[in-house]
């Protein structure tokens, strides 16, 4: 089977060489798995682009303008072609080497959904400012409360699906709003999201997300709570 790793990024030249050298060498064969890696860089105005094109394996799909992160993950799933979609962010906060564990459970158990946890094993991410646990822990929270799930992390980067699972899912956000709108979505088809822990590492700088967006997310589990039986 193939597994496509999109990435989405905007103004990260400092991370996504690394980041990709890191992807490319993460071993899934004992999985049976070929990686399929497509980085779409999100209008950058930095050398993001330059800093992709020398790795001749992965494919590079350029906006001419910032559409913002759920833009840029729509776009890299009309060009993934593998079974299992991943979704990676393009700094450093997240560890590809927990790809194993993630694809793991789809392979061998049948899940058709995984998400990694920040919050399994550890209180407070390395790293993570107290707002940000506030933030993440409220979101998780409310998404329980909301749709009768028994989520740790629901804002996790590390999203993996079957294309089966991910298929007929339409996104009508932008920015931010891909990861409460993907996982009210697949609740409400019924589908089990299933965790395991992962490793994290909070970044300081470079952090994209605003207060603004915060009420994206609420607006999106609000409204799609109220639309969950229609």
């Amino acid at each position: 089977m193939k597994i496509s790793i999109i990435i989405p990024a905007y103004n990260e030249e400092e991370t996504v060489g690394e980041l990709l050298e890191k992807i490319l060498n993460v071993d899934l064969t004992g999985l049976h798995l070929e990686k399929e890696i497509i980085v779409v860089d999100d209008g950058s105005t930095d050398e993001t682009a330059r800093r992709v094109s020398p790795f001749a394996n992965i494919r590079l799909i350029r906006h001419k303008w910032n559409q913002g992160k759920t833009a840029a993950i729509r776009t890299g799933l009309a060009f993934a072609t593998g079974e299992i979609i991943l979704i990676q962010d393009a700094d450093l906060e997240y560890d590809p080497q927990d790809y194993p564990r993630l694809v793991h459970p789809i392979v061998t158990k049948g899940a058709e959904v995984v998400y990694g946890s920040r919050f399994m094993e550890r209180g407070i991410p390395m790293k993570m400012s107290l707002l940000s646990f506030i933030a993440n822990r409220l979101g998780t929270v409310l998404t329980n409360l909301l749709y009768g799930s028994h989520l740790t992390d629901e804002a996790t980067c590390y999203k993996v699906f079957t294309r089966q699972a991910i298929s007929d899912v339409t996104f009508q956000s932008g920015g931010f709003g891909f990861c409460p709108e993907v996982t009210t979505k697949l609740l409400k088809k019924g589908i089990a999201i299933y965790e395991v822990p992962i490793h994290y590492t909070a970044r300081k700088r470079g952090k994209k997300f605003r207060p603004l967006d915060a009420l994206t997310i609420l607006r999106i589990l609000l409204g799609n709570r109220l639309r969950f039986f229609g």
